[in-house]
């Protein structure tokens, strides 16, 4: 969240709650994932897609101009960009990732993020995260 107090991107916080062994996001809330996947050529990437939609990743090798992509594997999440699983969020990387959010993130007046860590979110204008991550859009999922 301090890449968006210095860049005076406007946010607010939210708390998913917790239940039946899963964190709910609130209805009628546009939340989106944060999934980190590795090129052929071991290129590590960032797609941002809606929460309730499955990435498609020969979709997404043709975006990156790579040959297959896959995600990356659980154990490798918190080396790479120093989130765990269920927290990991497009802002404040490790390291700088390119970065690709779904198309349908531009319908959205704010969309939701992680924030870092679980069960934490932040929702500010899709436009602005893009902005700020440096991100590209493009049509991701199935």
């Amino acid at each position: 969240m301090r890449l968006l107090d210095q860049a005076k991107i406007p946010y607010e916080e939210a708390i998913i709650p917790y239940r039946d062994g899963s964190f709910q996001p609130q209805a009628g809330k546009s939340s989106y994932k944060t999934l980190v996947a590795r090129s052929h050529d071991h290129e590590i990437v960032v797609f941002v897609i809606p929460l309730d939609q499955e990435l498609d990743l020969k979709q997404c090798a043709r975006v990156i101009n790579s040959k297959r992509v896959e995600l990356v594997h659980v154990k490798e999440l918190l080396g790479l960009t120093g989130y765990v699983r269920g927290g990991c969020s497009p802002l404040g990387m490790k390291k700088k990732y390119r970065t690709w959010y779904n198309d349908s993130c531009l319908d959205e007046d704010k969309i939701y993020v992680s924030a870092g860590e679980r069960g934490k979110q932040i929702g500010l204008d899709p436009k602005a995260l893009i902005e700020v991550t440096q991100g590209k859009v493009d049509h991701l999922i199935r």
